[in-house]
C-alpha cells in the first residue's frame, strides 16, 4: 500500500472519532472490492440476537454499509443468547464452515473462541474474524481477531460521568457522589471497561464511589432492571453506565421508572436506537465501534493487507472506540464537563494518561480490587 493510500486510511479514521456523535455511520467503504469486482460473500454468525442495541448491532451496521456499497454479500444468522441457545454455536459454525460457501466468516465477543479456534482448525482454508476477542490470537493463521481499547473508553466515559455526578443543578443529580455500573460478566473485556470508567471518575475527585454489578448474561433486562432500581434507592446512585448488552438496558428502564437519574449506554449511540423517553435519560454513549472496525478490515482487505493469523487492537486515535458528543451531551454537559472529556481524550492519545487495563499482567485480578476499594 503506498504512501498516499496510507494517509487516506489513517485520515478515515480520524474522522471515525471526530464523528462518534454519529456511531457507526462515520465509517466509509469507498469503492473497494466493488470497484474491481471483488464481491465477498460473508457470514455473521450472532451468538445472541440482533435488536442489543449494542455490539450485535453495531456490526451488523458496518456489514450493511459494505452490503449496499456491493463490496459483499451476507447471509447474518442469529443463533440466539440463551443457555438452550449455546449448543447451536458450535453446531452452526461446524455447518457453515463445511459448506465452503464463504470467503470469511464472522463472529464476535468472549463466548465464541473455544468453538470457533475448534472449527477453524477443522477447516485451515477457510478465513475467519472473531471481534472482541483475543483468547487465542495468533495461534490459528485463518483467523484474525479485532480487539478495542475499552479501558480507554471507559476512562473517558468515567471523566464525563464523574464531572456530571459533581453538577447538582441538573436535575436528577444529587449531592452523593456514587455512580453505577452494569456489566454483563465478571470477565477480563467487562472489567477492561470497569477499571477505565472508575479511573476515569476518580481523576475527577477521589472521592467518587462506583457501585458495580453484573447480569452474568447479556439478554436478562429484569436482572439490570434490578440492579438499577437498588443502586438508585440503596447506593444513591444518579448516573449508570449500562455494558451488558441488551441487559444493561434494564438498568435504563429502572431510572425511567424512577424519575431521578441518568443512563450512559455502550457500543452503539443508544439515543438513536432507544424510544423517545429511554432516549430522555440517556446522556451520551461510549462508542465500540464494530462496525467501523469491519469496514476497516475489508478496507484493508481490498488493498492488500491481510491480518489473519494476528490480533488488530483499536483505540480512541484510530476511531475503535469513541464517545456522542451531540444531542443529550452537548444539551446537558456544562462547558468545564466538555473540557475535562476533551482533555481526557487528549491525554490518552499523547500517551500522558495510561489507562490501566484488566488485560495487563494480573489486570483482572487488579481490576476487581479497585472495584471492591471504591463500593459506596
Amino acid at each position: 500500500m503506498n504512501k498516499l493510500f496510507k494517509a487516506l486510511i489513517s485520515l478515515a479514521l480520524v474522522a471515525g472519532l471526530t464523528a462518534c456523535g454519529s456511531g457507526d455511520s462515520g465509517s466509509s467503504s469507498g469503492n473497494g472490492a466493488a470497484a474491481s469486482g471483488n464481491v465477498r460473500n460473508v457470514a455473521y454468525l450472532v451468538n445472541g440476537n440482533l435488536g442489543d442495541k449494542s455490539f450485535f448491532d453495531s456490526a451488523k451496521s458496518g456489514l450493511d454499509e459494505l452490503e449496499a456499497a456491493g463490496r459483499i454479500t451476507l447471509n447474518t444468522i442469529e443463533m440466539g443468547g440463551t443457555d438452550s441457545d449455546k449448543p447451536k454455536w458450535l453446531s452452526t459454525l461446524y455447518e457453515v464452515s463445511d459448506s465452503g460457501e464463504y470467503d470469511l466468516i464472522i463472529c464476535g465477543t468472549y463466548q465464541m473462541p473455544d468453538n470457533l479456534k475448534e472449527v477453524a482448525e477443522a477447516y485451515p482454508d477457510q478465513k475467519y474474524l472473531i471481534f472482541d476477542d483475543d483468547t487465542y490470537a495468533g495461534e490459528d493463521a485463518n483467523v484474525v481477531n479485532i480487539v478495542y481499547k475499552q479501558n480507554d473508553l471507559g476512562y473517558i466515559v468515567g471523566t464525563f460521568a464523574g464531572s456530571m455526578t459533581l453538577d447538582t443543578s441538573l436535575d436528577g443529580i444529587n449531592a452523593d457522589k456514587v455512580i453505577g455500573f452494569v456489566g454483563g460478566y465478571d470477565s477480563p473485556v467487562i472489567n477492561d471497561f470497569m477499571i477505565g470508567y472508575i479511573t476515569g471518575a476518580q481523576s475527577v475527585d477521589p472521592d467518587i464511589k462506583v457501585d458495580v454489578r453484573y447480569t452474568s448474561d447479556y439478554v436478562d433486562t429484569a436482572k439490570a432492571k434490578e440492579y438499577g432500581a437498588s443502586m438508585i434507592n440503596d447506593s444513591k446512585c444518579d448516573i449508570i453506565w449500562g455494558v451488558a448488552g441488551n441487559a444493561g438496558n434494564g438498568a435504563a428502564e429502572a431510572i425511567l421508572e424512577a424519575g431521578n437519574g441518568w443512563f450512559i449506554g455502550v457500543d452503539s449511540d443508544q439515543e438513536l436506537t432507544f424510544s423517545s423517553d429511554l432516549a430522555a435519560i440517556t446522556l451520551t454513549s461510549g462508542l465500540k465501534n464494530v462496525g467501523n472496525s469491519l469496514v476497516w478490515v475489508f478496507d484493508e482487505w481490498d488493498a492488500g493487507n491481510e491480518y489473519f493469523g494476528q490480533k488488530v487492537s483499536l483505540g480512541i486515535a484510530e476511531g475503535g472506540v469513541g464517545i456522542v458528543t451531540d444531542k443529550n451531551y452537548d444539551k446537558y454537559a456544562s462547558d468545564d464537563t466538555k473540557a475535562l472529556v476533551e482533555a481526557a481524550i487528549n491525554n490518552v492519545n499523547s500517551g500522558d494518561v495510561v489507562v490501566p487495563s484488566a488485560f495487563d499482567a494480573n489486570g483482572n485480578e487488579n481490576a476487581q480490587t479497585v472495584r471492591d476499594s471504591v463500593r459506596p
